[in-house]
């Protein structure tokens, strides 16, 4: 496992994340979830994210669980505030100071710890003075209760309204979690650029598009059963998007360009993302243990020019490159 500074801190993670987003509490049973949290521990990996509205809090209480006979300091714990969670009322979302305090002490006896390494504001709030919403991340981070600030799925002018409020307030907004993949660009253009020059770093979520990028999904015909594909609790609505025959074309292209550069799909997709010197760690998530190592794999992993340039040339035009698609929920209905 290689492991990179997270943005302008002394604060290391491990270039894979373990992520349990679609996953613990819901797809797979707890057993089955801590057996893959061990894998990833065998594997390397030392850093784990979560958040309080994934299976609506269940999936921090299985990751507490699981993590709980570790040495807390050797692991970095992520979780993620925003989201309706609880009996979802009037305050049980959002990023108010009332929802982020009572939220970080939920996440927090979920997990079974005193602190986290970061704390994310899930999504942008219009509905919430973005200077209430860093207050109570500022007054989180004295308190002790968490290390460092994250944010996901931030724009670039957020980003840095949030970064100029962090400094004005005494603490550090070291990270963005958006999504990025070949075929999921929207970061490059503006929230990169602003990132690089605030000193934020990228943990990116689905690296391989939902899955598509394994290349298990082939162009005119069904989707392998048991796949996320087909996963009617959620996980076929996030990647209906992808599953189209011309992608689905263009994603076999890379087969032989993994095969030559000795790496398996996902390792290459895995792989890609972490060659962008701006991101710190990818997240993976896993339903079985053995997927694990497939993907700790791609750490370290040098691309060559050539090969990236052969990724672009098969991808080419169906990656999603628009700037604006990085966005938020809109303002909610009074």
């Amino acid at each position: 496992m290689e492991f990179r500074y997270l943005g302008n801190s002394g604060f290391k993670v491990s270039e894979i994340t373990f992520g349990n987003w679609l996953t613990h509490g819901s797809q797979v049973e707890n057993d089955v979830a801590t057996q893959c949290v061990r894998a990833a521990l065998d594997a390397g990996i030392s850093t784990f994210d979560t958040a309080d509205v994934y299976a609506n809090t269940a999936a921090e209480t299985v990751l507490g669980e699981a993590l709980k006979s570790e040495r807390r300091e050797s692991l970095e714990i992520f979780t993620k505030v925003y989201g309706p969670t609880g009996p979802k009322g009037k305050n049980d979302l959002g990023l108010s100071r009332k929802h982020i305090m009572e939220s970080i002490n939920g996440s927090l006896r979920r997990l079974q710890t005193d602190y986290v390494d970061l704390y994310q504001a899930h999504r942008y709030d219009y509905e919430t003075p973005l200077e209430e919403t860093m207050q109570a991340f500022a007054d989180i981070v004295r308190q002790g209760k968490a290390l460092y600030i994250g944010v996901s799925e931030w724009t670039a002018k957020q980003l840095r309204d949030g970064h100029a409020l962090s400094r004005e307030l005494g603490f550090q907004l070291i990270s963005n979690q958006p999504q990025y993949s070949m075929l999921w660009r929207v970061i490059e253009a503006e929230v990169v650029p602003a990132s690089e020059e605030l000193g934020v770093s990228q943990i990116v979520w689905s690296p391989m598009a939902q899955g598509v990028l394994s290349g298990k999904y082939l162009p005119g015909q069904p989707a392998p059963e048991g796949s996320r594909a087909t996963d009617e609790k959620g996980g076929a609505r996030m990647i209906e998007r992808w599953m189209r025959d011309d992608v689905l074309s263009g994603v076999q292209e890379l087969k032989p360009i993994a095969e030559e550069a000795g790496l398996s799909m996902p390792q290459l997709a895995v792989a890609w993302v972490l060659q962008n010197p701006n991101v710190a760690s990818a997240i993976v998530g896993a339903s079985r243990p053995e997927q694990i190592a497939d993907s700790v794999a791609a750490a370290g992993v040098k691309l060559e020019p050539e090969v990236l340039k052969k990724i672009d040339d098969a991808i080419g035009s169906l990656a999603e490159r628009d700037p604006a698609q990085t966005k938020s929920p809109a303002k909610r209905e009074a």
